[in-house]
């Protein structure tokens, strides 16, 4: 295997010095394909944690527009972007390739279907949820177990977040642990509960961290927890998702017994 040039090396030179990620791990990151289904404050800091990283691919699929009360917490727009109302992944493209020259980055218009989900997961090792509700969610989920790819759900609103990574026939998948969506009506918003940036940017530091294991083949490092925080209160609470769905009879991956059994609670 050839290393990479010295120049990159160098800017990745912290990153390998971490024993367990080391040159190896740094190689494998640099072929890995990422889609990231939606560019909003999830989106932003974990596409932009993994470009920095020196991650070789990232799809990047949203059918928003920047709009000035975004720029608080998506980190890859600016005041020019929402005044141009510049289409989300095209913006976080071009911010990326400043960021991140060597970083191939694919821009895609267009809200995640079930009709365009398989051809936008095409090609791709990890998907990142970027969105904002658990009906697109579903859908990452059913695709991804289809397909055997692990993807690395979250979401947050106000200062409280959660996220989880499923590994398809290791981990359970959402579905083992969220039966069915919540009734919209019962799904608290960022437009109505609010959202703290730092609170986002937290929980997508997680998901861009559990993404880079997953690409650098180090898949035994992926927590098996559905992790809960409350960035205000400071309350960090890890759910042991394998031993709660042991008895669910999931409608998506039928499985009742897992590899990760561990349960904690900090």
């Amino acid at each position: 295997m050839t290393p990479p040039p010295a120049n990159r090396a160098g800017r990745f030179a912290r990153q390998i010095a971490f024993a367990p990620w080391g040159r190896s791990g740094q190689e494998r990151l640099s072929r890995g394909r990422v889609l990231v289904v939606g560019v909003g404050g999830l989106g932003c800091a974990s596409a932009g944690l993994l470009a920095r990283a020196g991650v070789g691919f990232l799809r990047l699929v949203d059918d928003d527009r920047v709009s000035e009360v975004n720029l608080h917490r998506q980190v890859l727009f600016d005041a020019a972007d929402a005044a141009e109302a510049a289409a989300k992944p095209v913006a976080a493209a071009r911010r990326i390739a400043a960021i991140a020259s060597g970083v191939e980055v694919e821009p895609v218009v267009a809200r995640l279907t079930c009709e365009n989900a398989a051809d936008l997961a095409d090609g791709v090792d990890v998907i990142v949820d970027g969105t904002d509700n658990f009906a697109s969610r579903f859908v990452i989920n059913d695709l991804a177990v289809e397909r055997g790819l692990p993807w690395v759900f979250a979401g947050v609103v106000a200062a409280e977040g959660q996220t989880m990574t499923v590994v398809p026939g290791r981990t359970p998948c959402l579905r083992c642990v969220f039966d069915a969506p919540p009734p919209a009506c019962a799904e608290p918003t960022c437009a109505a509960a609010g959202v703290l940036g730092p609170a986002v940017t937290a929980i997508a530091s997680l998901q861009a961290l559990e993404a880079m294991k997953l690409l650098a083949g180090t898949a035994d490092a992926v927590s098996p927890y559905l992790a809960k925080l409350d960035l205000w209160t400071g309350r960090w609470r890890r759910i042991d998702v394998a031993s709660s769905a042991a008895d669910v009879d999931c409608p998506c991956c039928k499985r009742r017994s897992f590899e990760f059994l561990h349960a904690d609670d900090c």
